[in-house]
């Protein structure tokens, strides 16, 4: 296993008067070259706020969910707060300004300044039929587009 991981990030989040935007650097702009027509990306980004020797270390998480475990392993979690703050959101995209390296996406859940290190699209064989997911998050929305309407704010405990 190779003990170097080079990691350059192709551009950042942007957070100006409620409206969201990847903009990338300039040198990786050529890499939108036909993204036109996908309608969702996904976004891998870099959990810089979580970026700490001891977030890196805390495997086991203390009830992040309201309606679920005591305890959860964190790689039975989206959460921030793992080994390698690696993360991954599927966005909706709003607008592309391909020559000026900028897709607006209506929301996503990173912060201003937030480091992007890979954009792929999103193709419709991704969806799985048949997913089973604990009883504790099995009423959560089954649809991207419905999650906008749900009360997360009581699932979670931060």
């Amino acid at each position: 296993m190779s003990s170097g991981i080079n990691i350059t990030p192709i551009g950042e989040v942007k957070v100006e008067n409620g409206q969201y935007s990847i903009v990338l650097k300039d040198k990786y702009i050529s890499g939108l070259k036909s993204i036109e027509g996908f309608s969702y990306l996904q976004i891998v980004w870099w959990g810089n706020l979580y970026d700490t020797p001891e977030a890196r270390e805390n495997l086991v998480l203390k009830k992040p969910y309201k309606k679920g475990p005591e305890e959860i392993g964190v790689f039975a979690t989206r959460s921030p707060v793992r080994p390698n703050p690696i993360l991954i959101t599927t966005v909706y995209v709003s607008k592309l300004e391909i020559e000026k390296g900028i897709i607006q996406t209506p929301w996503i859940d990173a912060e201003n300044g937030t480091p992007i290190l890979d954009i792929k699209p999103f193709h419709k064989n991704e969806r799985m039929k048949d997913i089973s997911v604990p009883d504790w998050c099995n009423h959560w929305p089954e649809w991207y587009e419905d999650c906008g309407e749900f009360d997360w704010g009581q699932e979670f405990n931060f």
